[in-house]
């Protein structure tokens, strides 16, 4: 199968569409088989014609600069890397011509990955999936927007090497097939700044399952309306297994604090874990359904899930600092998954949250915000300071800030003793920052006074 790759590229005029990770890989990749074809490069920076990957290479052509999407049409493959948006750009005369990573290694890979999207949840449900394999002795690699280009490992995978491939609607946009088993977490609002509209977004997660047969298998959620109602409209021919909260005629369910599959119980959640609040109750019931699937040793399986740490940045435990309790969320960039982490946790007196607009409606997070038991917000720009303006009927303290240094002060100003600080922006962090790892991370060095 991996010969029938490299020979998509032969004899191909190729660009590679964006040099981050991802276009860093693929170039690697087309190195390593094609030594002297030329490539082109495309990116809106100028600086990565110095990079010490490419500076010796004298069979590659640059094109960078605002002008970099023009003229695609001259290419047989379009190597897109998923950062690039085709937002507002008529793509119909160079949509057939568009490819990825991921396109690729379900066409020539279907069998053997387990691919995981939804709006959260992807990147602790793709891991703690790889952890039940890697602890049921499986060979496996975890790929994907979980930050492994696919690329990277392509020329190791065997007969019997199971993928767990985390998918983002980025990379989902243009592919034109589909996994042997998805899962798809949840829908809500989301990177409205990067396609036309929240249709479309839904649309591109779709792709995940779209191409789905009858010997293929569809998981997700069907607590969320929003899926219920794109898979109702979606042809697919797919066997469909949904898990929920109390519905025993579900393959899966969550009942009195035990997990059923098919009528038996195999997960006990008064199991000690670190996994905490229902949305992590639901991407246990995800994996716990395709370890079934699998025939997965049971005990194994619930051995994984019982030692699973939550990944950095989620709902992560910073410390207790002079009585209060300090826990980094920063990956909530949508105002669901800061509800569902002050619903997870118990004593939140203070919430920091702000980031981008993007679009995203934040009414029903204002209406919670009003109702909760949280005495201080303390609200960033650019999305924190519109919020603030809305919650001053709130019986609340209100506090603007303008910088994370500012906010970190005032939590530890006015949070009281013994309760718990919450960084959880309800919005993307790349308005100040370079990502919400960044974010993150200064957030802990201001809370540790590092």
């Amino acid at each position: 199968m991996l010969e029938q790759l490299i020979n998509e590229f032969k004899n191909k005029n190729i660009v590679i569409l964006g040099f981050g990770k991802e276009g860093r890989s693929t170039y690697i990749f087309l190195r390593k088989y094609f030594k002297d074809i030329t490539i082109t490069i495309r990116d809106n920076n100028g600086e990565i014609k110095c990079d010490p990957v490419l500076s010796k290479d004298k069979n590659i052509t640059f094109i960078t600069g605002d002008d970099y999407l023009d003229n695609l049409e001259q290419y047989d493959i379009i190597m897109k890397t998923p950062g690039i948006s085709f937002k507002d750009i008529n793509i119909k005369n160079i949509e057939h011509k568009i490819f990825s990573q991921l396109e690729f290694l379900i066409k020539y890979f279907k069998n053997n990955i387990i691919g995981v999207t939804g709006t959260k949840g992807k990147s602790t449900t793709s891991s703690l999936m790889y952890d039940i394999l890697k602890n049921n002795n499986k060979d496996c690699f975890l790929l994907g927007n979980i930050g492994t280009p696919i690329f990277d490992f392509i020329d190791q995978i065997r007969k019997d090497t199971l993928l767990v491939v985390e998918m983002s609607s980025h990379q989902l946009e243009f592919i034109n097939y589909s996994p042997r088993i998805s899962i798809i977490t949840n829908f809500y609002q989301d990177h409205l700044d990067h396609t036309n509209g929240i249709d479309a977004y839904y649309q591109s997660k779709l792709n995940i399952t779209r191409y789905q047969d009858e010997n293929d298998y569809l998981i997700y959620f069907e607590g969320c309306n929003t899926i219920n109602k794109y898979i109702s409209s979606t042809n697919t021919n797919t066997k469909i297994l949904t898990v929920d909260f109390n519905n025993q005629n579900l393959h899966t369910y969550c009942d009195n604090h035990f997990i059923y599959i098919n009528g038996e119980k195999v997960y006990d959640l008064t199991n000690k874990r670190n996994l905490i609040g229902n949305h992590n109750i639901i991407n246990i019931m995800l994996v716990l359904t395709v370890s079934n699937i699998l025939g997965l040793n049971n005990q194994n399986t619930i051995d994984a899930i019982n030692n699973f740490k939550p990944l950095e940045h989620r709902l992560e435990l910073v410390g207790t600092f002079n009585d209060i309790t300090y826990y980094n969320d920063v990956i909530a960039t949508i105002p669901e998954a800061t509800i569902n982490a002050i619903n997870s946790l118990e004593k939140v007196n203070t919430l920091i949250f702000g980031g981008l607009d993007r679009g995203i409606n934040y009414n029903y997070f204002i209406k919670y915000l009003k109702n909760s038991n949280i005495e201080n917000l303390i609200c960033m720009p650019t999305t924190g300071h519109t919020i603030a303006k809305k919650l001053k009927t709130a019986n609340k303290n209100i506090y603007i800030v303008d910088t994370l240094e500012e906010a970190v002060e005032k939590a530890k100003e006015v949070t009281r003793s013994g309760q718990i600080c919450l960084l959880s922006p309800a919005a993307a962090s790349y308005e100040y920052f370079k990502n919400f790892q960044e974010k993150g991370e200064v957030f802990k060095k201001l809370v540790k006074n590092e």
